[in-house]
């Protein structure tokens, strides 16, 4: 099936967009969210191809057949370049590339490609970098049989090592510095996260799959001018504002960057370092676009990435999100069983509903903190780590049989919650 799209100025590069439906894949992957990766990314979709397969070909990914009609397609709509929306191998690749005779980018060659044009920091730079670089070793090959080790007498020895042994080793240096420089900024995001802790200023991270409208309502709570378009992956560096709640205490807000379906396992690793804003989270708003139709699917995949960096146990409030696109949502709060602040409704763009969610901040940042007496066993040592994670230990001791009796400033709700999770009974904590 052949879909043409809208004609594009010959400006942009043309990307003719290749879809599989594969029934294992559990969920179908949206083609209009390919589209727009790809016109993120600064090519046009002049038309989308899709198809469906029972499983993947070994060779060309999309089977023999299909691939004819596409080269006959690249001929005809002078397309410049393939974009597959799956993860290619290295082989299916290049023999997709071999067989139409132009570029083949597949979806996670894409997602790092629109990384590297929205990197602006140093950090972040070297972040994609980082991801490319781990990417490339995997898929070099060998395009330099001119330089070989040779087999002979005098005169047909080549040189010692192949220019692809050449160019890995120097990838793998390359990978080396790059990781050298990330800790040496990690080492400063926690000097200052320690310092943070340290005064006691709760931190919110702000996060959500991409173009959920995270940077504009950064932008309205703490009047910052982060960067905002209708495009995927609009703000990749990590922003931190200082914002003073209604009830007049202060807190650090953080917007990171957006996710995604099958964000690619290299660019996690290599952003580690920003997440890491996200895991040391007080708590994290959780923005949501109320209008999209794959809303419950995008939320499973935020709260799978989340999980995948160690920010699972973080409390969490949901901000739907662009109400003021949908006439039925009114701008309001919802609870939950024990009273908690669940969800909140409102719109980033208009403002309606900011005063709810700041009051929510306020309820849910300045909660009734006593101090408690827990008994850790030794092997409750995550926990004992996460508590002074949040800046909540004020004092501790050993027991002999290696226990922690630690005296903490926490709200207690908060602190059985965390016990809870750790198969700890309530029991081991007292006023």
């Amino acid at each position: 099936m052949s879909r043409t799209l809208i004609e594009t100025p010959r400006t942009l590069e043309r990307a003719l967009l290749v879809h599989v439906e594969l029934p294992q894949e559990g969920v179908h992957e949206d083609v209009g969210e390919l589209q727009q990766l790809v016109q993120s990314a600064g090519a046009w979709p002049v038309a989308c191809l899709t198809t469906s397969r029972s499983a993947p070909d070994s060779r060309l990914f999309i089977g023999r057949g299909k691939a004819e009609q596409i080269r006959t397609s690249v001929c005809e709509l002078n397309a410049q370049v393939v974009i597959v929306n799956h993860e290619l191998s290295p082989a299916q690749e290049r023999n997709l590339e071999q067989f139409l005779g132009c570029r083949v980018v597949d979806r996670i060659g894409l997602i790092l490609d629109i990384f590297a044009q929205r990197a602006s920091s140093f950090e972040g730079k070297l972040q994609v970098e980082l991801a490319q670089l781990s990417r490339l070793a995997s898929r070099l090959v060998r395009g330099w049989t001119h330089l070989e080790r040779q087999k002979g007498g005098i005169g047909l020895r080549g040189p010692g090592e192949t220019q692809l042994e050449t160019d890995r080793r120097l990838i793998g240096a390359r990978i080396k510095q790059i990781n050298r420089r990330l800790s040496q900024v990690a080492n400063r995001r926690d000097l200052s996260r320690r310092a943070r802790r340290k005064a006691s200023v709760p931190v919110v991270s702000l996060v959500g799959y991409t173009n959920a409208g995270k940077s504009t309502l950064f932008n309205r709570m703490t009047g910052a001018h982060t960067q905002t378009a209708d495009q995927l992956f609009a703000t990749l560096d990590p922003t931190l504002r200082r914002l003073t709640l209604p009830a007049g205490r202060s807190v650090i807000v953080a917007d990171t960057v957006g996710f995604i379906r099958h964000l690619p396992h290299d660019l996690i690793a290599a952003f580690r370092a920003t997440l890491e804003e996200t895991r040391s989270a007080n708590l994290l708003l959780h923005v949501i676009d109320s209008t999209s139709p794959e809303r419950e699917m995008r939320v499973e995949q935020v709260n799978k990435v989340l999980a995948e960096i160690g920010a699972a146990e973080i409390p969490q409030i949901e901000v739907y999100n662009k109400i003021d696109l949908d006439l039925r949502l009114q701008p309001g709060v919802e609870r939950g069983p024990d009273g908690e602040v669940k969800r909140v409704l409102m719109s980033a763009h208009s403002g309606e509903g900011m005063s709810v969610l700041l009051h929510a901040l306020s309820e849910n940042c300045m909660p009734q903190r006593a101090h408690l007496y827990v008994c850790l066993p030794p092997s409750a040592g995550k926990l004992r780590a996460r508590l002074y994670e949040l800046g909540s230990v004020l004092g501790e001791q050993q027991e002999a049989d290696g226990a922690w009796m630690l005296k903490v400033e926490i709200p207690r709700p908060s602190l059985e919650r965390l016990c809870r999770r750790e198969g700890l009974d309530e029991s081991c904590i007292a006023a």
